[in-house]
């Protein structure tokens, strides 16, 4: 498990950072998700990727962690208005986008949501994000560009203001 630990970890780690955005939450969920792989490793078929088996443990147990907290689990990455003003008035430009475009990602629905972070913030291509998510290859590509036009959209009115 150690080699696995070496070669995924990293990966795994921005995973929860992208679905927590706490660090704490985040390590919380990085924890529990080698502990529920190292359970049931004898269920894994070692003849498939690791990555798209452990990623789908990991957003299995955010989803779970959710539900006790009996909260969305894809909920706003800023907790109120104020705080995300207060965020904006002090980010420079290249930053700024990318904190809005975070912001945007985070009001998609939760299924364009999920393949977006896949695709896009985890770097898993197309055929991963579709074999851990356990959609067809063309959802996957209906779902990316669906989320693509959708954030066009919200970054355009995002500027008007």
């Amino acid at each position: 498990m150690d080699n696995y630990i070496e070669v995924y970890g990293r990966r795994l780690y921005g995973l929860c950072m992208n679905l927590c955005r706490e660090r704490n939450e985040a390590d919380d969920l990085y924890q529990e998700t080698w502990l529920k792989a190292l359970q049931h490793f004898d269920q894994y078929d070692q003849s498939l990727d690791f990555e798209p088996w452990i990623t789908r443990i990991c957003i299995n147990t955010y989803k779970d962690v959710c539900r006790r907290k009996k909260r969305s689990p894809f909920f706003d990455f800023f907790q109120s208005s104020e705080e995300k003003d207060a965020i904006m008035e002090r980010t420079p430009g290249r930053e700024r986008n990318y904190v809005e475009l975070k912001d945007a990602v985070d009001r998609l629905d939760e299924k364009l949501r999920m393949t977006v972070i896949l695709f896009y913030f985890n770097g898993l291509d197309q055929k991963q994000t579709a074999e851990t998510l356990n959609v067809p290859l063309g959802t996957v590509k209906s779902r990316l560009s669906t989320a693509r036009k959708l954030l066009k959209e919200m970054m355009m009115d995002a500027e008007k203001f």
